[in-house]
């Protein structure tokens, strides 16, 4: 009876200390969680500024298409009938012109240039026997050819026969003006885009061949001394208006509509609102939260720096930043002393950060 007493006893002991295990346990989990959800609340904030600087420069924007060359004019021809080769008057490489004779046969036919070209191919000697239809010699104009290329639907209403363009050769980086000579206003494609065939001609110099890759440019807008910034720099409404942040007298910052031109991406016309060598800023937050804090002591980790996004603010977040006295405890904002002037937009100098 007193065994029984003391299992029961034991038990119950063992009972209370898994309870107060659990009981401590959750204790630590709820813990934590308050902790880290107080620490959220007590992010630090530390906004600093980009400066772009406005520029005087040309800028200019394109098309550019992808495509091959080809040849316009090649011929191989052919023994009309059998017989024996008597002369065969040229070789590869050779230039010939119009008229220009190839390959006589016993049977009395000569093959004659059709066109002015370069021999590609010999296939025969003389003394060869040879049967009707047997290939015979090939030329090729190597130096008139031509680029076919696609033209999607967002595009085809800003190409029209006649366009001047440059045509690049991808591998020789070679170079070379022309024209739209035609376009196919047929859609060959099936899918969910059109696309359409233009064709330039190409006046080559014999550095480059058919097959090769090219890039076709087709030049579109341009802007001559102008005032120019970084893409970068610009805001936008939710209405897409465009604007800036100028600095005040008092350090505060203010925003300005700008009226912009012609864009290639990388640099924009600003036709009104902005003079050249003025600056500009774009907010950038920097934020530190205490647990970040802590990992960062007890691990070394740099601190992480989040780049702030162009676009539409409202204007909570706009006073916030300016003024760094946002939900927790805000650093004053550390300001640059401006930016300095870099590479712009095409033959021209660009606003730099």
């Amino acid at each position: 009876m007193a065994k029984d007493t003391k299992k029961g006893s034991g038990r119950k002991r063992k009972r209370i200390v898994r309870r107060i295990i659990g009981i401590l346990a959750l204790i630590l989990i709820l813990g934590g969680a308050g902790f880290y959800a107080w620490a959220k609340m007590r992010d630090t904030y530390t906004v600093t500024y980009d400066a772009y600087t406005a520029t005087t420069g040309t800028i200019s924007n394109s098309l550019s298409f992808s495509g091959s060359l080809a040849l316009k004019d090649s011929k191989t021809y052919t023994a009309s009938s059998g017989g024996t080769v008597r002369n065969v008057y040229v070789q590869a490489g050779d230039s010939v012109k119009k008229g220009d004779r190839l390959v006589r046969l016993s049977n009395g036919s000569i093959s004659t240039a059709d066109f002015d070209a370069t021999v590609n191919q010999v296939s025969v000697e003389t003394g060869d026997e040879v049967a009707a239809g047997d290939s015979l010699v090939q030329i090729a104009d190597f130096t008139h050819m031509q680029v076919s290329f696609r033209v999607d639907e967002y595009d085809i209403n800003d190409v029209a026969v006649g366009d001047a363009c440059t045509v690049t050769a991808t591998a020789t980086e070679k170079a070379f003006t022309s024209a739209i000579d035609s376009i196919n206003y047929i859609s060959s494609s099936t899918g969910n885009v059109a696309y359409y065939t233009a064709v330039a001609n190409v006046e080559a110099d014999g550095q480059v061949y058919p097959g090769m890759q090219v890039t076709v440019t087709i030049p579109q807008e341009e802007a001559k001394d102008v005032v120019i910034l970084k893409a970068d720099a610009l805001s936008f409404s939710l209405e897409n208006q465009a604007f800036v942040y100028k600095m005040q007298a008092d350090q505060s910052l203010t925003e300005v509509e700008v009226e912009v031109g012609v864009s290639n991406g990388n640099y924009v016309e600003i036709k009104s609102g902005l003079a050249s060598g003025e600056t500009v800023y774009v907010e950038s937050k920097v934020e530190e939260n205490t647990l970040a804090s802590m990992f960062s002591s007890m691990f070394g980790q740099q601190r992480f720096n989040q780049q702030g996004g162009r676009g539409s603010r409202d204007n909570s977040d706009r006073q916030w930043n300016r003024d760094g006295s946002g939900s927790g405890t805000g650093a004053a904002p550390q300001m640059p002393s401006g930016g300095s002037g870099g590479s712009g937009g095409s033959g021209g100098n660009g606003g730099g950060r």
